[in-house]
């Protein structure tokens, strides 16, 4: 709409001249992902709540934007949390299993190239109780 010679919020220049308004739209859930009750974990840190807080999905709303009322575990309640803000309970333990099982495999492979490196030197230059 072109109002006293000026591009208006109708027309079709409107967009041209400031962007695309999708363009400049976050990104957020348009499936919805959890049901009721499901258990639930942070993902990252929301108001109140630190990430991998647990916590229980109490209400799904929305229609083109699905978000959650979640009841954490230490006592906050936040509506409106989008699916990307939530993890699964049970596929977020089984990533923890799985990154503190690489990080014990990384903590012995470095004692055991340290044993090596000690017993490389005591073979060049014999123990040090001698």
């Amino acid at each position: 709409m072109v109002v006293g010679g000026r591009v208006g919020p109708g027309s079709r220049r409107w967009g041209q001249q400031f962007g695309s308004v999708a363009c400049m739209a976050p990104k957020i859930s348009t499936e919805k992902m959890f049901r009721r009750r499901q258990k639930i974990v942070a993902a990252v840190d929301l108001p109140g709540v630190p990430a991998g807080t647990f916590g229980k999905v109490w209400f799904v709303s929305g229609v083109t934007w699905i978000r959650y009322h979640v009841a954490f575990d230490n006592g906050k309640e936040i509506a409106n949390v989008d699916g990307a803000e939530i993890t699964d309970r049970k596929s977020w333990l089984a990533e923890q299993a799985k990154l503190d099982q690489e990080a014990l495999e990384t903590a012995r492979a470095e004692a055991r190239e340290k044993a090596r490196a000690e017993a490389l030197a005591n073979l060049a230059t014999g123990p040090a109780s001698h």
